[in-house]
């Protein structure tokens, strides 16, 4: 199996993030994506490449032009403001309030961000450039034949919206990956996210698709980020209605209601009729993940990938979340090896 990966994610490497009424040195760090890589080479998948580089092209069909340009130039428009730290929004157009894009950075950043706790960093663009290589790239492997790839994003991407960063996203590299997979001939494609955190910004770019089938299991978000979508009753729009499925699950939930709940939603992947699939991988689902709840262990990850690989589908394995602990490596391993039989 490939595994997709860029150096140039270090230089995704904020130093703040807002947690708990302080500044914190942030969960998702560079240390991450070192942790997950030595631990799949030691699992035996040594077969490590560095992505292709992309265009915008793919990006272009999912996200807005004027946020993609936003996240261009927000740093430089920053530190040209004469601001010292980090790029942190602190204000955002809530209910009743005008939505147009402030001239002022400063504004911008709440226009565009719909989390305080994600700063822009200097080297922020081109490291989510990068993990958008890898998405793409791992999306080229599965339309070159293969079976699977493995796309070691970071920063992950599967809360970046249509128009919105946050919660550590800033391009959908998932979606991106289904794009390029249906834009190379695949009719259907299906998304399942099983980060702990709802996929917010991967329903908001096909929710109203019929031609991407998005599921995603996850914290109930009357109890978990990103709080306001993610709901049961969520289920498309137009003539996407139907081709969303949410799984809200409750605090300390373990593998067996976990994977009842995985299993609905391959068997409505399956009656959908998508030809591969692309997974949000996020290992926060573990049970000592230091900002999530559920409870699954290192060894329930092998069943995820073993059932993953029993659909059938060719798969793409995007990386998402899963903080904190060495575990993470560990739990990435375990998905791949079950993945691969």
């Amino acid at each position: 199996m490939h595994i997709f990966y860029s150096e140039d994610h270090k230089l995704r490497d904020a130093k703040t993030e807002l947690f708990g009424g302080e500044l914190v040195a942030p969960f998702e760090a560079p240390f991450r994506a070192e942790w997950i890589l030595a631990a799949v080479k030691e699992a035996g998948f040594r077969d490590v490449v560095a992505p292709d580089h992309h265009g915008l092209d793919v990006a272009l069909k999912l996200h807005s032009p004027d946020y993609l340009d936003f996240l261009e130039t927000a740093w430089s428009r920053w530190v040209a403001d004469g601001y010292r730290g980090e790029a942190i929004a602190t204000c955002f157009p809530a209910r009743r309030m005008r939505q147009h894009p402030p001239r002022d950075i400063d504004g911008a950043l709440g226009y565009y961000s719909f989390a305080a706790e994600t700063a822009i960093t200097e080297g922020t663009y081109a490291a989510a450039r990068a993990a958008m290589d890898c998405a793409l790239s791992a999306a080229d492997h599965i339309h070159a034949g293969n079976r699977a790839a493995f796309a070691l994003c970071r920063p992950p991407g599967h809360h970046a919206a249509i128009d919105l960063y946050g919660g550590y996203s800033f391009i959908n590299n998932a979606a991106c990956a289904a794009q390029r997979l249906r834009d190379q001939g695949a009719a259907k494609v299906a998304v399942l996210d099983v980060d702990f955190h709802h996929g917010n910004g991967t329903q908001d770019i096909f929710y109203e698709r019929n031609d991407v089938y998005f599921a995603s299991l996850h914290g109930d978000p009357v109890d978990a980020f990103p709080y306001f979508l993610g709901f049961a009753d969520e289920e498309g729009a137009g003539e996407g209605l139907g081709t969303t499925k949410n799984y809200p699950l409750p605090r300390r939930t373990g593998y067996d209601v976990w994977s009842a709940a995985m299993a609905d939603a391959l068997a409505r992947i399956a009656a959908f009729g998508a030809e591969a699939m692309v997974v949000s991988l996020g290992v926060d689902t573990f049970e000592r993940d230091p900002i999530s709840f559920f409870r699954l262990t290192s060894d329930d990850y092998i069943r995820m990938g073993a059932a993953l690989k029993r659909t059938g589908l060719p798969v793409v394995v995007c990386m998402e979340g899963g903080y904190g602990v060495p575990e993470i490596g560990l739990n990435v391993a375990n998905v791949l090896k079950g993945l691969s039989g």
